[in-house]
């Protein structure tokens, strides 16, 4: 209670204007040479002469304790701390009052900096002129930091688009109050933090430290010199004896080199990966099916050192024997010790519509070996798969497009083509139980047909599958962004909106759809994403073209009208009844 009558009265006899006259404002740094890592301490005094002032006393409305004005500093200091002090004294008679601020300063850049004159109550300090070296200040023998960044890199030279990972170490001692590490930023690099940070304790020079460990990936997007700021460090740490220090420090990353892709390569995409693996699943080499058999058909390429958005959709090209039913690709980033592994698996059903031998094509992704630096080829071999007709007899034949019908010369006589009689009782049994479904449904449709001339006739109604509309706004979802799944979705949406005569690829899609904007602005997001880095920059991909295309596509299906693309618009931000306020 009496320390707080007395701090109380020390503000009203500092605050008792103008019962008081400023004596003079002073402004000293503890040092006026460091380097940038370092930090220094400001003390700013004032002294003014007090008078004793009884309606002050009984103001509960005193303002509090002024201080200078520090806003100058910020532009070339961070004030990491401050606090204050004061006292009352008497001489002859007459009281004194003493105000001591304390500023803990980190300077912002090298060279030559002066901390401006700072103004209280008319009075004007002197400027301090500080001059701040490059780098870290040297170690007097047997000295050891309190805080320290230590950084290290895989490798010191990649190329475009190669994976490099930087591991940023924090040592530092005491109980940390307060900290601030930064991160890499690059403007022409894509970084992917690997992981959760580590925390541990590690000695050095017989001290104990406890260690911060981050790992990053980094992507480059240019080639050249790739150089990163400086990584800082800026906190409070309390000693043994409850003080509270402040650490800073900073460190700088070599520059790293980067070289564009070889001109040797051949593939059609960049690929860098230090490993690189195809695979296929469920599909045996010698393969026999009988027409309407399908099976599933599960490729997969991982690569290491890559992301699985970096990896190109596999060919889906089949024979006409064959009919592919694709599933969406998945596409999975795994984080390993030595950085990131993606991974893309595409998987299709694969439908027999008409017999023949056929060969399943082989496949080819020519990659570079960043571990031998040189060009490798993953390759998945041919299948040949024999298709027959079913045991229970011949299946009709998918009908062919009328330009592709053969033609028949007038007058030339047809032939039916003869089966060898199947002696099978299983036979008999399949054949009169298909005559009765036969009959069943031949009485089924004669009575909904009745049915339906005595109905009254309604309006027709449009009506949007919830699936299909889904579909939909992912597919717009992806273009926006310039996603390389966005072929694949287009394909998946198309199936799905008309189940009944599905693609086999995008590629008879457009084909089908005619437009040829569409076509342009899918060739264009390949190039963007996919496409081989040279020496000019990449631009920002910019999907509106193609989310355009793709509404205009959807208005061509039937039941699609225009009123379908306002249900695809995204939500409002903020809700209806706080948009007033936004």
């Amino acid at each position: 209670m009496v320390i707080r009558l007395i701090f109380l009265l020390t503000l009203i006899f500092l605050q008792a204007a103008p019962a008081h006259a400023s004596e003079g404002l002073t402004a000293e740094a503890n040092r006026t040479e460091l380097y940038a890592g370092d930090t220094l301490t400001l003390t700013v005094k004032a002294n003014i002469k007090l008078e004793f002032n009884f309606e002050s006393l009984f103001d509960p409305g005193a303002p509090q304790l002024p201080m200078p004005d520090v806003d100058k500093l910020a532009a070339d200091f961070d004030i990491l701390a401050q606090n204050q002090k004061y006292s009352i004294r008497t001489i002859n008679s007459d009281m004194h009052g003493e105000i001591t601020w304390v500023f803990q300063l980190a300077p912002k850049r090298t060279g030559t900096l002066t901390i401006p004159s700072l103004a209280y109550d008319g009075q004007v300090s002197a400027p301090v002129e500080i001059t701040v070296r490059e780098g870290t200040a040297p170690q007097p023998e047997g000295v050891i930091k309190d805080a320290f960044i230590e950084l290290a890199t895989d490798k010191e030279q990649v190329y475009v688009q190669e994976q490099l990972v930087i591991t940023l170490k924090l040592y530092f001692t005491g109980s940390l109050l307060r900290g601030e590490l930064s991160e890499p930023e690059h403007p022409t690099a894509l970084i992917e933090p690997l992981g959760n940070q580590r925390e541990y304790r590690e000695f050095r020079d017989n001290r104990e430290y406890r260690v911060v460990e981050r790992r990053y990936a980094v992507f480059p997007q240019e080639p050249g010199a790739m150089t990163f700021a400086p990584f800082r460090f800026e906190g409070q740490t309390r000693d043994a004896n409850g003080a509270i220090k402040y650490l800073r420090d900073s460190a700088q990353l070599f520059t790293i080199t980067v070289d564009a892709p070889p001109a040797s390569f051949s593939g059609d995409t960049w690929l860098p990966a230090s490993h690189l693996t195809l695979s296929e699943a469920d599909i045996p080499a010698q393969l026999t099916m009988n027409t309407g058999d399908s099976l599933t058909r599960t490729l997969t390429v991982t690569a290491r050192g890559l992301t699985s958005e970096a990896l190109p959709p596999l060919p889906d090209t089949l024979p006409d024997n064959l009919r592919s039913y694709p599933d969406a690709p998945e596409r999975q980033t795994d984080v390993l010790a030595s950085g990131l592994e993606g991974r893309l698996t595409q998987s299709a059903a694969l439908v027999a519509v008409s017999p023949g031998e056929v060969s399943l094509p082989e496949i080819r992704i020519p990659w570079w070996d960043t571990t031998t630096d040189t060009e490798k080829v993953a390759v998945l071999p041919a299948h040949t798969v024999t298709i027959r007709g079913t045991a229970a007899g011949p299946q009709p034949a998918s009908p062919l497009p009328a330009s592709m019908e053969p033609a028949v010369e007038p007058g030339t006589p047809t032939t039916t083509p003869s089966f060898p009689q199947i002696a099978n009782d299983s036979s008999h049994f399949w054949a009169w139980l298909s005559l009765a479904f036969a009959i069943a449904w031949a009485i089924t449709l004669i009575l909904w047909l009745r049915g339906r001339g005595n109905a009254p006739k309604q309006p027709p109604t449009r009506t949007v599958s919830n699936r299909e509309r889904e579909a939909f706004e992912n597919l717009l979802q992806a273009a926006r962004r310039g996603k390389a799944n966005t072929p694949s979705l287009l394909l998946a949406w198309a199936n799905l909106n008309r189940p009944e005569k599905p693609y086999r690829n995008v590629g008879s899609l457009l084909r089908e759809a005619g437009d040829d904007g569409l076509t342009q602005e899918l060739e264009k997001l390949q190039r963007h994403y996919f496409g081989r880095q040279d020496d000019h920059q990449q631009d920002r991909w910019q999907g509106e073209a193609l989310v355009a295309a793709l509404k205009r596509l959807r208005l061509q299906e039937p039941g699609h009208s225009r009123d379908d693309q306002s249900e695809l618009t995204l939500p409002p931000l903020y809700p209806q009844e706080l948009a007033s306020h936004h």
